[in-house]
């Protein structure tokens, strides 16, 4: 299985924008809060594995 790194890069809401950390890429993903832990705030790093998110 993959393993991705994400920036959060602002909280919208139930929404956030995530970058990759791990690849060249400005593209941002919008994730719903609910799937992200409770605890992020912007500029945290997630790793994406196993289909969930954790603070790393």
């Amino acid at each position: 299985m993959d393993t991705w790194y994400y920036e959060v890069v602002s909280i919208d809401g139930d929404y956030a924008n995530l970058k990759r950390t791990d690849i060249d890429s400005d593209d941002l993903k919008l994730v719903a809060r609910a799937l992200l832990p409770d605890e992020i705030y912007v500029g945290c790093r997630l790793k994406y594995e196993m289909m969930q998110y954790e603070i790393e």
